[in-house]
């Protein structure tokens, strides 16, 4: 899965130092921001899991600045950010509180995801892809993938969810159900189906796109796609 999960506010904070304040910028500046809303979070949500307030923080970021324009990355040259940049977006709290619907993972999800990395169980890409992030990475497209997600609904007991998707460029993406509904008598968590189906026979790089529930009204929740497709596996890609 791709990394970071969030930005935040980083660059020109006022921050103590020993008995005087000053300047800084990095990502230890950035850091205490996203554990104070976490904390806040949990004091709102008492019950929620680690995973359901990272999910909430991630699924409700922001991918547009202030003046309402897509943020870009500092790069050379100059270029959009994508979510190897700024994972779900930057960090938007009054939105988290309330996410709607949350990616729940059991904790003990997570030994086995530990073991897999170790190389002690086999078997493990598909765990790998399967595993209930918010968030979707797929590095080895070469024809077909499918896979799997669970959101649970942390909202209204009666809510209508519609799909919208931006596929990955040159990657067609197909989800089953297109449509979640949540009723006093039903569960509260839904699973979909996600597949992925490369439309060119390139090694390339990766492409990026989303995934969003929206019940047309107060919550959207979204969650970033990165895809690379490749060939055949150990080849190296230069530009």
């Amino acid at each position: 899965f791709e990394q970071p999960d969030i930005a935040a506010p980083g660059v020109s904070i006022l921050a103590a130092d020993r008995n005087s304040y000053v300047f800084k910028s990095g990502t230890s500046m950035a850091c205490p921001h996203v554990s104070a809303v976490t904390a806040l979070l949990k004091s709102v949500h008492p019950g929620w899991s680690p995973t359901m307030i990272k999910s909430a923080i991630v699924t409700t970021a922001s991918v547009t600045d202030r003046f309402g324009m897509p943020i870009h990355a500092e790069a050379v040259p100059r270029k959009l950010a994508d979510p190897f940049d700024f994972g779900g977006g930057h960090i938007d709290p009054e939105r988290a509180v309330d996410p709607g619907l949350v990616y729940d993972v059991d904790a003990r999800e997570y030994n086995k995801f530990f073991n897999c990395t170790l190389g002690y169980l086999d078997g493990c890409e598909s765990y790998y892809l399967n595993l209930n992030l918010p968030s979707i990475a797929v590095p080895d497209l070469k024809d077909k993938v499918v896979l799997q997600r669970t959101v649970t609904n942390v909202g209204p007991a009666e809510a209508t969810y519609h799909l919208v998707v931006e596929g990955p460029a040159g990657i067609d993406v197909f989800v089953e159900p297109s449509v979640i509904n949540f009723t006093r008598s039903s569960s509260k968590s839904a699973k979909f189906m996600v597949r992925f189906t490369a439309r060119q026979r390139v090694q390339g790089g990766y492409t990026f796109g989303s995934l969003t529930w929206s019940d047309g009204g107060t919550h959207s929740v979204r969650i970033p796609i990165a895809v690379r497709t490749v060939i055949q596996d150990f080849v190296a890609d230069t530009s």
